[in-house]
C-alpha cells in the first residue's frame, strides 16, 4: 500500500498524462507529467538520505545527485537518475523560444524514475 504522494503513486500519474487526450488542456499535460516525475524523484531520493544518509537532503539537488552513485551502488542508474532530473527540470520551465518534451521522452525519463525508486525502495527496506 503506498501513502497519497508516494513516489510510486506520482510516477503513475505521471505516466497516465502521457496518454491524455483532453483538448483543453492541450500543451499543459507535457509539464505536468514532468513536475510529477521530478516530485517523484526528489521524494524518493529524500526518504534515500532520510535513512542512510541523514544530512544531505540539506545539500542542492545537483550535489545530492553527485553522491547517489555511492548510495545506489549503481553507477548507470544514478547518472540516469540525474539526467532524467535535469531533464524533468528543465521540460517544467516554460521558454517560448523550447518545444515541450515529447511523450516518447517523457516515457524514457519517467521509465528512470521509476527504477531509480524501485532500487532506493529496495535500499531502504
Amino acid at each position: 500500500m503506498t501513502t497519497p504522494g508516494a513516489p510510486q503513486e506520482l510516477v503513475g500519474e505521471a505516466e497516465k498524462l502521457l496518454t491524455w487526450e483532453g483538448h483543453s488542456t492541450a500543451g499543459l499535460w507535457p509539464r505536468a507529467a514532468a513536475l510529477l516525475g521530478r516530485q517523484a524523484l526528489e521524494t524518493s531520493l529524500s526518504r534515500l538520505w532520510a535513512l542512510k544518509a541523514p544530512g544531505v537532503e540539506e545539500c542542492s539537488w545537483q550535489a545530492q545527485l553527485l553522491v547517489l552513485p555511492a548510495f545506489l551502488g549503481d553507477e548507470q542508474l544514478a547518472e540516469e537518475a540525474a539526467h532524467a532530473w535535469s531533464a524533468l527540470t528543465r521540460a517544467t520551465h516554460h521558454h517560448a523560444y523550447e518545444l515541450p518534451p515529447t511523450q516518447e521522452e517523457l516515457a524514457r525519463w519517467l521509465s528512470d524514475v521509476q527504477r531509480t525508486i524501485h532500487k532506493v525502495d529496495t535500499l531502504t527496506r
